[in-house]
């Protein structure tokens, strides 16, 4: 894999299929939005929720989306950090995604909360963020937060690990599963 994480090729290689509901938290610029909502292009039952606290990006995500025919993005302004922040339904998610965004919420333990009360029984959160600090690009050194602190969060709030996988040089990717 290259340098830095390719979200296109990350999409492919994990079980996201068509017909399920899935939320990106803390979407960001919309990169692995697009890149899952590509492929579940023209299934109408699938759903990909793409959340953030930024108005101005979700709205960039929604205009991007609507000139890729993308009509599975929905974009909800939220709060990842506040129970019910989200806006999403309890129980309602096969899929939630949290990428490039642990070591930027204060509170991680009630982001990962957040994300286990949205999840369906047996629902999937998958986690990439960055190993280390790379240069000026990324997390600085402090903020980083460790694959094995981010699988301990998981495990406190109540998630079981389940495989790790290639996220880039600088990334790691991990899935865990909600029980």
């Amino acid at each position: 894999m290259n340098t830095f994480s390719d979200p296109q090729k990350i999409i492919e290689k994990l079980d996201i299929f068509p017909g399920q509901q899935i939320a990106d938290l803390g979407a960001g610029s919309g990169t692995y939005t697009l890149a899952i909502a590509e492929k579940i292009k023209g299934n109408n039952e699938s759903r990909i929720f793409s959340v953030d606290i930024q108005k101005d990006l979700l709205e960039r995500i929604d205009t991007e989306a609507k000139n890729r025919n993308l009509h599975s993005v929905h974009i909800i302004w939220g709060d990842i950090e506040q129970e019910k922040g989200t806006r999403l339904r309890h129980d309602s998610l096969d899929v939630v995604i949290l990428a490039n965004i642990l070591f930027q919420v204060e509170h991680k333990k009630d982001t990962l909360k957040e994300a286990y009360r949205i999840l369906k029984p047996e629902g999937r959160l998958i986690i990439i963020d960055w190993s280390e600090s790379f240069g000026n690009i990324g997390p600085k050194s402090d903020h980083v937060v460790t694959k094995e602190t981010a699988e301990l969060l998981c495990i406190e709030t109540g998630f079981k690990h389940e495989r790790s996988f290639d996220a880039g040089e600088h990334h790691y990717g991990f899935i865990s599963k909600k029980n």
